[in-house]
C-alpha cells in the first residue's frame, strides 16, 4: 500500500498539496526515499557509544577487584593497562570491516565483551578463582572490545556523513564519555552496595544494544548515496542532537551529584533511558516532509509569478554572488601576485611532507614516515592519555586522600566532564562560518587544562580541588578522544581511519602502562614511608598526599611536553587549513 502511494505521488502531475491527506502522501513518500535511514545510523552509534564506553569506571570497582585478589598496587595497575592494551590490537578491527560487515564485526565486539567482564565479574563474586594471568588476558580482552565498538562507529559515521563527517564523529564519541554515570545511575537503581554490578553490567548491556542497533546498521543507505556536501537543513538537526546531547549530560551530572533511594533511582533511571531513545526520533523525519511540501508546491508557480520573483529576488541574489565572486577573484588575484615566492615555498614544503595535504589518504607506511603524524602522536601520547591514566587511579588517589566514599560521584564528575569535551569537539565545526581556527590549534588549546590540574593536585590535597582537576581533566582528555578521529581523518585521509586511528591510540596503553607503573611505584615507595593501614590480611593501603604528589608532578611535566608537540603540529598544518577553508569560502561565492 505504500509502495502504491509513493509510485503514484512521484509519477503524477505535481499539484499543490491542500489536505492532510496529501501531506501525509509527501511523508510516507518521504519513508520510501529512506531520508531519515543515516540518522537511524547515528542514533544506532550514539546508542553504542553510550553503553561501550565500559574501560572508563574500572576505578567504581578497582578497589573490591584489589581486594578479593590480594593485589599489590602495582598488579592492579597491570589490570588497568590490561584493558587499555586492547587497542594495540585495535587495528584487526579496521582491517575486518574490509571484509565482513559492519553488524558482524560490531557482535563479535559485543561477545568479547561479555566473555571479557561476565568472567571478572564471577571473579569478583568468588563464584570461580581465575590466576593473575588469566584475569589479565579477561581485561585485555574486554578492552579489545571496545576497540572494536568505536572503529564500528567511526566506520558509519564516515560512510553515511561524508560531508560532515566532524559533526557525526564528534556527536556520537561524545556519548561514550557518559558511560560511567550512565552505568552509576544503572547501579544506584539496582543495589548501589553492590560494586561488582559493574562487571555485570559491562558483560550485558553492550550486547542488548547491539542487538538494538542492529536494524539500523542493516538498512542503512549505500555510502555512495550519501550526500557529499552539508546543507542548512542537515546543520539543523546537527545542532538539535547536540542541544539533546547536551542536556543528557546536564542530567546525568546532576543525578550523580545528589543522593537518592533505589526508587527515585529507577525513575530518574527511565528518563535517561527516554533521552538516549529521543535521538532515533530526528526532526530530519520531519523537516523532509516540509522540504518535499515546498518543493512540490513551488513548481506549480506560473510563469508571470515566476518572473515578478526574478525580478524582485533573483537578480538581486545574482548581483550579490557577483559581487562575492569578483571579490573572491580579487583577492586571490592579489594573493597570487603578492606571494608567489611564499607559494612556492608552500608547493616545496608539501612536496616534503605530503600530510600537510588535508584529505590525503595515508597506507600506514606512509603514515609512520610523516613528521607530522609522529608530532600528533606525541602529543595524544602525552596529553589525553594522561588523563585516562589519571582516572584509572581515581580510586586509589580520593582513597589516600580520605574520601574513598566520593569516590563513585568523583568518577562520575570526570565522566560527566569527558562527555561535554567530547561534545566541544564539535564547536569548531559550528563557529565555522564566524571564526575559524585549524583544528590542531584547537587540539593545542585542549590541552592546556591537563597541567593546570596537575598543580592544583600537587598545591592542595583538599576535596575541592580534587574535584576540580578531576573536571579539568576529563574536560580535557574527552576533548581530545573526540577530536583525534576528525583530525586523523583529515591529516591522513577519511577512508584510512579505520586503520590509521587504531595507530594512534596505540599510544593510549603505552602510556597507561608508563605511567600507571610510574603512579604504583610512588605508591609504593610512599607505603613503606608514610602512613597506612591493613584490613585484616589485606594489601596495605597507602594513606596522605605524598602517597601521589610526586605522581601528579610527572604527570604535569609530560604533559607540557605534549603541549608544546601539538603547538608544533598546529605551526606545521595551519598552511593546509588556511588554504582549505579559503578555497571553501571562494566555492560558495561560485
Amino acid at each position: 500500500m505504500i509502495v502504491h502511494i509513493c509510485s503514484n505521488h512521484l509519477f503524477t502531475n505535481h499539484t499543490p498539496p491542500h489536505s492532510n491527506k496529501s501531506l501525509l502522501s509527501v511523508f510516507l513518500f518521504t519513508i520510501c526515499l529512506g531520508k531519515s535511514r543515516k540518522w537511524m545510523v547515528l542514533a544506532a552509534c550514539i546508542w553504542i557509544q553510550a553503553f561501550t564506553g565500559t574501560n572508563i569506571d574500572f576505578s567504581s570497582y578497582s578497589s573490591d577487584l584489589k581486594l578479593v585478589m590480594g593485589l599489590s598496587q602495582v598488579q592492579l595497575n597491570y589490570l588497568s593497562m590490561a584493558s587499555d592494551l586492547g587497542k594495540l590490537f585495535g587495528w584487526c578491527s579496521g582491517v575486518s570491516l574490509l571484509y565482513f560487515p559492519a553488524w558482524l564485526v560490531l557482535f563479535i565486539a559485543a561477545f568479547m565483551g561479555f566473555l571479557g567482564y561476565g568472567l571478572q565479574w564471577l571473579v569478583i563474586q568468588e563464584t570461580i578463582i581465575l590466576p593473575f594471568f588469566s584475569v589479565f588476558l579477561l581485561c585485555l580482552l574486554s578492552g579489545c572490545s571496545i576497540c572494536w565498538f568505536n572503529t564500528v562507529c567511526y566506520v558509519l559515521c564516515i560512510e553515511n556523513f561524508p560531508g560532515s563527517r566532524a559533526f557525526a564523529l564528534s556527536l556520537s564519541v561524545s556519548f561514550s564519555g557518559i558511560s560511567p554515570a550512565l552505568y552509576n545511575v544503572t547501579v544506584k537503581a539496582i543495589n548501589s552496595e553492590n560494586h561488582a554490578l559493574y562487571l555485570l553490567l559491562n558483560a550485558t548491556l553492550p550486547l542488548i544494544t547491539s542487538i538494538a542497533a542492529l536494524v539500523p546498521i542493516l538498512r542503512q543507505r549505500p555510502p555512495q548515496d550519501a550526500a557529499r556536501k552539508i546543507d542548512s537543513r542537515e546543520y539543523g538537526v546537527f545542532l538539535c542532537h547536540t542541544i539533546l546531547a547536551a542536556f543528557t549530560g546536564l542530567y546525568l551530572l546532576v543525578l550523580n551529584s545528589v543522593s537518592y533511594s533505589t526508587t527515585t533511582a529507577q525513575i530518574l533511571l527511565a528518563g535517561t533511558i527516554f533521552l538516549l531513545v529521543l535521538p532515533a526520533f530526528t526532526p530530519e523525519t520531519v523537516l523532509p516532509t516540509s522540504y518535499h511540501y515546498q518543493q512540490l508546491s513551488s513548481q506549480s508557480i506560473d510563469t508571470d509569478n515566476l518572473e515578478i520573483n526574478k525580478q524582485l529576488t533573483g537578480d538581486n541574489g545574482a548581483n550579490a554572488k557577483d559581487s562575492r565572486h569578483n571579490s573572491c577573484s580579487s583577492k586571490e588575484h592579489i594573493r597570487d601576485e603578492t606571494t608567489s615566492t611564499k607559494h612556492s615555498t608552500r608547493d616545496l614544503y608539501s612536496s616534503k611532507d605530503h600530510s600537510v595535504i588535508l584529505g590525503e589518504e595515508h597506507s600506514a607506511t606512509a603514515l609512520i614516515s610523516s613528521r607530522d603524524f609522529w608530532l600528533y602522536y606525541i602529543a595524544y601520547f602525552c596529553g589525553g592519555t594522561i588523563g585516562l591514566a589519571y582516572s584509572n587511579n581515581l580510586g586509589q588517589v580520593s582513597q589516600s586522600l580520605g574520601y574513598n566514599s566520593d569516590v563513585t560521584e568523583l568518577v562520575a564528575v570526570y565522566s560527566a566532564c569527558s562527555f561535554f569535551g567530547r561534545l566541544l569537539s564539535s564547536a569548531p565545526d559550528f563557529l565555522r562560518q564566524k571564526i575559524y581556527y585549524a583544528r590542531t590549534g584547537w587540539l593545542a588549546f585542549s590541552l592546556v587544562p591537563i597541567p593546570i590540574a596537575m598543580y592544583l593536585l600537587v598545591s592542595s590535597g583538599s576535596n575541592a580541588a580534587l574535584t576540580l582537576a578531576t573536571a579539568l581533566i576529563g574536560l580535557s582528555s574527552g576533548f581530545v578522544f573526540s577530536t583525534a578521529v576528525s583530525i586523523t581523518s583529515e591529516l591522513f585521509g577519511p577512508h584510512s581511519t579505520r586503520v590509521n586511528h587504531n595507530i594512534l591510540i596505540t599510544g593510549i596503553p603505552l602510556g597507561s602502562l608508563l605511567y600507571g607503573l610510574l603512579a604504583a611505584l610512588v605508591y609504593e615507595t610512599n607505603l613503606r614511608e608514610t602512613n597506612h593501614f591493613t584490613l585484616s590480611d589485606r594489601p596495605k593501603v597507602c594513606m596522605g598526599r605524598k602517597c601521589y604528589t610526586e605522581t601528579f608532578m610527572w604527570w604535569g611535566c609530560i604533559s607540557m611536553f605534549g603541549l608544546v608537540s601539538s603547538v608544533l603540529l598546529y605551526l606545521r598544518t595551519k598552511p593546509a587549513y588556511e588554504r582549505v577553508e579559503r578555497d571553501r569560502m571562494c566555492t560558495q561565492f561560485l
